[in-house]
């Protein structure tokens, strides 16, 4: 099965995007698979747009030994002779290549960046390094809006010239505010709600309704050290290393895909506070890392873990 996003024809008429030195480059688009593993897979794929005008600049392909999934992301754009319609190519793709793997497959244009809404509550260090990356274009995105469930960082958000949607718990009546909030996710048209430090757990429904389309970051203690001073009872613990994980949200509690981790080594020296500090800035690398990868359609899902072709 397969989606496509775009509806226009793609033409030598069309103009690419032009870089810092003046020189005009075509368009690219990324073609992602996924399909069972078996012999003629890259060939196929390759083969196909090598007909239809594309010329590869871009790809990487995995194969799984222990579930036999073949995973595959290519980039590619017009040789100079045209590219058919996206839509036309995709079901050309169906008949030549996506029926005969049984793969799940889907066109992209680069051009047409990931959507995405940030919801956070009242720790906004996540939140201000993704509107930074953002707003200087070293994140590949297009922050639409942030929503939260307190006030604290309305200033952050509208100092960046971004709507904010306050969407308070009000006596307990979650069900209702995540409603709002799914409700607000296909207004503004997102494709991706990453919860940067949004300290709410969301409802199994939510959790359905935004499978693969949620990321969540964590210090990556868990199992251990539950609760609100994770810092501060891993300091008395005496750990060594701190690290951080950014994950797909599903109905298991910060157990979803992984698509990131890093840590960093600490020390008797160092205070809870000084913890805190190092975990905070993992926390914001990471998250980053796991946005700019799934909005560069490098992250694939492969049962309850995943593929980032890099």
């Amino acid at each position: 099965m397969s989606t496509t996003t775009a509806e226009a024809p793609v033409t030598r008429a069309q103009h690419g995007s032009a870089t810092a030195s003046g020189v005009t480059h075509p368009p690219l688009y990324i073609l992602t698979t996924s399909c069972p593993d078996t012999t003629g897979i890259v060939a196929a794929i390759a083969g196909f747009l090598a007909e239809h005008n594309a010329t590869i600049t871009e790809a990487q392909h995995h194969n799984d030994a222990h579930t036999r999934t073949s995973f595959m992301r290519t980039v590619f754009h017009d040789n100079g002779q045209g590219l058919p319609g996206v839509q036309a190519l995709d079901r050309a793709f169906a008949e030549r290549v996506g029926t005969r793997f049984k793969m799940d497959w889907r066109f992209h244009e680069v051009e047409r960046r990931c959507r995405v809404l940030l919801a956070v509550s009242r720790q906004g260090h996540c939140l201000n390094s993704i509107l930074h990356r953002w707003s200087t274009g070293t994140l590949p995105v297009e922050v639409v809006a942030v929503v939260s469930n307190h006030q604290d960082m309305r200033s952050l958000a509208e100092w960046h010239g971004l709507p904010y949607h306050y969407l308070p718990i009000i006596d307990g009546r979650k069900g209702e505010q995540e409603q709002r909030l799914i409700e607000l996710f296909e207004r503004v048209d997102a494709e991706l709600l990453v919860l940067a430090r949004y300290m709410q757990i969301l409802t199994a429904d939510a959790c359905r309704y935004f499978e693969g389309k949620a990321i969540n970051i964590h210090h990556s203690f868990l199992p251990g050290f539950k609760g609100a001073k994770a810092y501060h009872q891993a300091h008395e613990r005496g750990v060594k290393l701190i690290g951080a994980t950014a994950h797909y949200v599903t109905t298991d509690l910060d157990e979803g895909p992984i698509i990131e981790q890093e840590v960093d080594r600490v020390d008797h020296t160092q205070t809870a506070e000084d913890l805190t500090v190092v975990g905070s800035e993992l926390e914001t690398v990471v998250l980053n890392r796991a946005i700019k990868w799934h909005a560069e359609r490098r992250v694939f899902r492969n049962g309850r873990k995943t593929v980032v072709l890099k």
